[in-house]
């Protein structure tokens, strides 16, 4: 039975043919965890797209949470039974229900009906089970809770993959950002002139952007890092004494920025490294302000009301004026989450897409388009079903946001009175408000490497402490952990050529960079330490694979406190834990050091041997899968018996499931992103912690076969009510 290659409206018809029975159906999971009937041979035509079960409401909902087949001679006085009477299902008795499933992901349910009591034989299990693997093949090629086919659809949309930047949902229309058309005029009649006129459009270009920095930032803040340093690209003499030189050549100033900027395009384009690749789009950027500076700053077309822009590449300045402009979201084809533009739409919380390959050929401007940044995807022409399913998504969202707003200001506390404590991921001073907006207890980890990302050089021993200090003002007492430089791999140590690496992540970065480089090390311990200026200071290394090399990190520390007056009020030195190898020598690493927080992004990678940037491996292995469960309850029952504080800052801690999950495993101390904060928080107000972890354990001990503990965990927390 040729399956895979059937039209999606067929593919029931084919199917109850085989195996002889009256009613095949396809249910389709939708955003929400929403099952809708997308189509079916024997119940009534007029029920599709109408009939939908909540994933765990009824059989068809059952199988879908449990991930297991159910086959019931008498479904109807099965005690999960829930009647559709639009489906017309009431004559039929048996039903044989499996999986949809793909990468351990389930996508949705296939299920068989006959008149007459009977339970299926299991070649016709079998046979069922294998239609739907086929099946779930041919729904991973399209949209979360689109229908299998566009001609089911009666649409003909396109779907892009790519990597979540800032998460968040948008639909509207699409706007594309074009490359500045090539100039008019070619030559100068007056070179003098056209000197003239290139001067005056790189002050405006200069004037402008001071007044982004200074006017367009979200809430009074911004990325003035970023900003500052791209403003500085934009001043640099070199690339605008070409320009002038070929001014003089008898260029007109468009053409002499137009040649300029080709012959800068096609240097970044050829570099391999994927940060100063960036950069590229800060130059694209630039060569468009001074174009529109040459063109008098005519005004900009209109933008619709919820758009969505689309772009091959974006720079900072460029983005915010769009922001301006009224866009709701952000697509780019090149675009990375170490790239400036990413930087700033984190700072404006636009959910952005970055890696988005072939978008801008494939839309026209005024095209409808949808966004879910959450779940990697942009849908271009999608079908009204699918954008209606969304808006209840979004309708959904503002209800939650507003019950989130009453809980900001109240301590994070379990349905039972355990206290979590919850914390930031920052990166940035000007992510500093997001602690008094969220009500967060500290900042759990300091990535202290993005500010020097963003302005594209090491940052000298002063700078590093107004910027620490800083951070200490605004946590006013709170809990700080700052991370060492997470440099090397795919950051690009400024000043530094990367040696060639096939495998990045496993490389030469982090605190093996600093351990080669002692120098910069020194530096950052004698800011923070300065920073301090008496205050508790707390430090953690990344990447540490052995005890050796904290302690020799630790010592590096402890030589620079020996010198810097006033001492912190108390300084505790800690470590990341993101290789497996340091559990091999806890009891060592616990005797040394005063706290542990786990870094569950590159852990996991490393436990399973899967890259987590590679898009064939995505979803594979599972934070909750039993192994990293028995790995993560195993190192907080030795880090509570050793009396040292343990912590999780990976992005599992930020996603209510999983936050919910580490607390009954133990781990009560969490920290994530700002925008993850309240979620996590209104989940576990809603969570039993002492019943769920007495759950947790049960469904622990019966993992012996199952690739993930995901989906009967989401079952009970859905079946109890709790927003996850």
């Amino acid at each position: 039975m040729a399956t895979s290659a059937a039209p999606a409206a067929e593919v029931p018809h084919l199917i109850a043919a085989e195996l002889v029975t009256e009613v095949c159906s396809i249910y389709v999971l939708r955003p929400g965890d929403i099952l809708e009937l997308a189509a079916t041979e024997g119940l009534r035509p007029e029920a599709v797209g109408r009939t939908r079960l909540r994933v765990g409401e009824g059989i068809v909902g059952l199988v879908a949470a449990t991930g297991q087949p159910l086959n019931l001679p008498d479904a109807q006085n099965h005690p999960r039974f829930a009647y559709r009477p639009e489906t017309g299902e009431e004559k039929y008795a048996s039903m044989l229900a499996v999986p949809v499933r793909r990468a351990g992901r389930t996508l949705g349910v296939l299920a068989v009906q006959n008149r007459a009591p009977r339970r299926y034989d299991q070649d016709e299990v079998e046979v069922l089970e294998t239609v739907a693997m086929l099946l779930a093949e041919k729904l991973a090629t399209v949209a979360p809770g689109d229908s299998a086919e566009a001609g089911v659809a009666g649409t003909v949309a396109r779907r892009f993959t790519g990597s979540v930047i800032v998460p968040g949902i948008a639909i509207g229309p699409v706007v594309r950002h074009d490359l500045a058309a090539a100039p008019r005029r070619m030559l100068a009649d007056d070179p003098e002139q056209e000197l003239l006129r290139f001067a005056a459009a790189v002050d405006t270009m200069q004037r402008g952007l001071d007044e982004l920095i200074a006017d367009r930032l979200p809430d009074g803040e911004g990325p003035r890092e970023v900003l500052a340093a791209y403003r500085l690209v934009a001043a640099d003499a070199g690339w605008l004494r070409r320009i002038e030189d070929a001014i003089r050549g008898g260029l007109s100033a468009e053409a002499a920025v137009h040649r300029v900027g080709g012959e800068l395009r096609d240097r970044m384009r050829r570099i391999v490294d994927p940060y100063l690749r960036e950069r590229l789009a800060d130059i694209e950027d630039m060569i468009g302000r001074l174009l529109r500076a040459l063109d008098g700053e005519a005004p900009s077309a209109p933008v619709p009301a919820g758009a969505i822009l689309l772009a091959r590449r974006i720079g900072p300045a460029e983005l915010l004026d769009w922001q301006a402009r009224g866009i709701a979201a952000l697509v780019i084809e090149d675009g990375s989450a170490a790239g400036h533009a990413a930087i700033v739409a984190r700072a404006l919380d636009l959910p952005t897409l970055g890696g988005a390959r072939g978008v801008l050929e494939a839309a026209e401007n005024g095209e409808e388009g949808l966004l879910d940044a959450d779940e990697e995807l942009f849908v271009l022409r999608p079908a009204p079903e699918l954008c209606a399913a969304y808006q209840r998504e979004l309708a959904a969202r503002r209800e939650r946001h507003a019950h989130w707003t009453l809980l900001r200001h109240r301590p994070a506390t379990t349905a039972d009175g355990s206290r979590v404590s919850l914390m930031l991921n920052v990166g940035l001073p000007l992510e500093l408000p997001q602690l008094d907006a969220t009500g967060a207890d500290g900042i759990g980890l300091f990535r202290t490497e993005i500010a020097m990302l963003a302005r594209g050089a090491l940052s000298d021993v002063a700078e590093q402490q107004q910027v620490y200090a800083r951070v200490l003002d605004a946590a006013a007492g709170r809990p700080v952990l700052f991370r060492t430089l997470d440099l090397g791999g795919d950051k690009l140590l400024p000043g530094s050529a990367p040696p060639a690496e096939e495998n990045p992540a496993m490389g030469w970065r982090s605190l093996r960079v600093a351990l080669d480089r002692p120098a910069v090390l020194r530096r950052q311990a004698r800011a923070l330490l300065l920073a301090a200026n008496g205050r508790e200071l707390s430090i953690m290394f990344p990447m540490v694979a052995t005890v050796a090399e904290f302690q020799t990190a630790r010592a590096v520390v402890l030589a620079e406190a020996a010198r810097i007056r006033p001492a912190p009020a108390h300084l505790r030195i800690g470590t990341m834990l993101e290789v497996p190898a340091l559990l091999w020598e806890l009891d060592a690493l616990l005797r040394h050091a005063a706290f542990v927080s786990v870094g569950t992004n590159d852990l996991l990678q490393f436990v399973f041997a899967a890259d987590r940037s590679t898009p064939a491996l995505a979803r594979r292995y599972d934070v909750l899968a039993p192994a990293m469960l028995a790995l993560l309850a195993r190192l907080a029952a030795r880090a509570a018996a050793a009396g040292v504080p343990l912590s999780v800052c990976g992005e599992a801690a930020g996603r209510p499931l999983e936050a919910m999950t580490l607390a009954g495993l133990g781990i009560t101390t969490l920290s994530m992103a700002a925008g993850a904060l309240p979620a996590v928080k209104a989940a576990l107000a809603a969570l039993d912690l002492p019943e769920f972890r007495s759950v947790l354990a049960t469904l622990r001990r019966s993992a012996d076969d199952t690739a993930s503990l995901r989906e009967p965990i989401g079952a009970w927390a859905r079946e109890h009510g709790l927003p996850v």
